[in-house]
């Protein structure tokens, strides 16, 4: 958020603060939910970088195209399991996942 904004809302009686913060999850949780997120982040950028459909991924990770889009969207209802699998279908190595995993926002 940017400062000056960020300043106008606490001038106004508003808290400003993460989602950790909000949502009073422990460092743990963080982690997985960004582990989560970059793992997501890396396979679209991964799959767009291949120039392939999300339908073209499903069919190599023999899923669905909607489940395909919720892997990229972050949804929770997501494995990692299947994040990673899918990034490997996509022909990541082990050091690209370290490195989407290592990459800071």
């Amino acid at each position: 958020m940017r400062s000056e904004k960020r300043k106008k809302l606490e001038e106004k009686g508003w808290r400003v603060g993460s989602a950790k913060d909000f949502l009073g999850l422990t460092d743990q949780e963080t982690a997985y939910i960004e582990l989560r997120l970059k793992l997501a982040k890396g396979l679209r950028d991964r799959r767009t970088a291949r120039g392939f459909s999300q339908t073209e991924l499903a069919k190599a990770v023999q899923s669905s195209q909607s489940r395909v889009a919720k892997m990229e969207a972050g949804d929770p209802t997501v494995s990692i399991d299947l994040l990673v699998r899918s990034l490997l279908a996509l022909g990541a190595s082990n050091r690209e996942l370290g490195r989407i995993i290592a990459h800071a926002e």
